[in-house]
């Protein structure tokens, strides 16, 4: 028997977008937000789909709303912020837990803090399952499929392309890690580092190092790994200055004091929920990712190149199709998982291109 999908946040931008890719695919999930005025109104537009009410200042809201075997999926962001008592009603109520964050402290709690406690419940733990770095995974995990036991290492990056603006949520989250420190994966270990530390090249466009999911999932589906690195090219000729703003920002923080004063100011100039591109803007966008994989001296021994739809209609539509196989039963393991071990590779591939990004080439 297949387990009820439950969407948390279902009223914010992330949120509509999973609510329609669920509803366009046969699914009819709990639709569930801290306004009620405003969850009925998407329900009807929906066709009458079931809602309820809870907030994440209430955490209490939220485990009422779950049972076991459920999959909750988590649009309420920033999730250093608001991400955790969703994460916790799941586990005390044996659900399992889908979010859309791209956040990377939230990321490292979700692997390091809270995979034994979701083994121990029997569920799985999906986090940062979108955009965000779902695709990564794809194409990193078949570049090291191809290039064999030579391959040690593996260079990730993220493209976009149509003029596609961030949405409040993802400049909230953005701003907040200013202050928050990230990670990489080198020499056989996951070390601390700020994001946007390290530039690299991808056939002549830059990208900013970031922590992902990477890092902590495609080390488990090659064990010979011994560098991940995440790279993210939105930015264009801007990486350069972002990596000293980064540099900046990260002495500052050391000081008394200041990490809060960053993220008071965040919270108040920077809102989440607040809208994002409508559909007209975001046709034109198009996203790229590519997987390099080398060996022991950094020669190139594969490479795996991602093309298709803008990052939002794709999250939207991945966090559907990852709901709907999490709640058919189709998750291949418990705890924190990454996306290439929670539903095997060639299942991911088919996901994902159904999600709309695909191989070329």
């Amino acid at each position: 028997m297949a387990g009820r999908i439950v969407l948390f946040g279902a009223t914010g931008y992330t949120g509509r977008l999973v609510a329609r890719a669920l509803v366009a695919r046969g699914a009819a999930p709990l639709l569930v937000a801290r306004s009620r005025e405003r969850v009925e109104a998407l329900s009807r537009e929906l066709g009458g789909l079931p809602s309820a009410v809870a907030d994440v200042e209430r955490p209490q809201t939220i485990r009422a709303v779950l049972q076991s075997g459920d999959a909750l999926v988590s649009t309420v962001g920033p999730f250093v912020r608001w991400g955790r008592p969703a994460l916790q009603a799941a586990l005390d109520a044996g659900a399992h837990h889908i979010d859309s964050t791209g956040e990377p402290p939230f990321i490292r709690s979700v692997f390091e803090d809270h995979d034994a406690a979701a083994q121990d419940a029997g569920v799985g733990l999906l986090t940062a399952f979108g955009y965000d770095y779902v695709p990564g995974n794809l194409a990193g995990a078949l570049a090291l499929r191809e290039a064999g036991e030579r391959a040690v290492s593996v260079d990730i990056g993220y493209f976009v392309s149509g003029g596609v603006q961030p949405s409040g949520g993802t400049r909230a989250s953005a701003a907040g890690m200013l202050a928050e420190p990230a990670y990489a994966f080198a020499g056989g270990r996951l070390v601390t580092e700020r994001t946007a530390r390290r530039v690299h090249s991808f056939d002549g466009r830059p990208a900013v190092s970031v922590g992902g999911t990477e890092q902590f999932a495609l080390p488990r589906v090659h064990p010979g790994l011994r560098d991940a690195r995440v790279w993210l090219g939105w930015f264009g000729p801007a990486s350069r200055p972002l990596q000293a703003i980064s540099a900046a920002t990260s002495l500052a923080t050391r000081l008394p004091g200041v990490r809060g004063a960053i993220e008071a100011t965040a919270g108040r100039f920077v809102k989440g929920s607040t809208g994002g591109p409508d559909a007209a803007t975001r046709a034109p966008g198009r996203s790229f990712i590519v997987a390099v994989a080398s060996d022991a001296d950094g020669a190139p021994l594969s490479t795996v190149r991602l093309e298709g739809d803008n990052p939002y209609d794709f999250t939207g539509a991945m966090l559907a199709w990852g709901a709907m196989a999490v709640a058919g039963g189709a998750l291949r393991g418990t705890g924190a998982l990454g996306p290439v071990d929670a539903f095997g590779l060639d299942a991911l591939a088919a996901g994902v291109a159904e999600a709309g990004i695909a191989r070329r080439g």
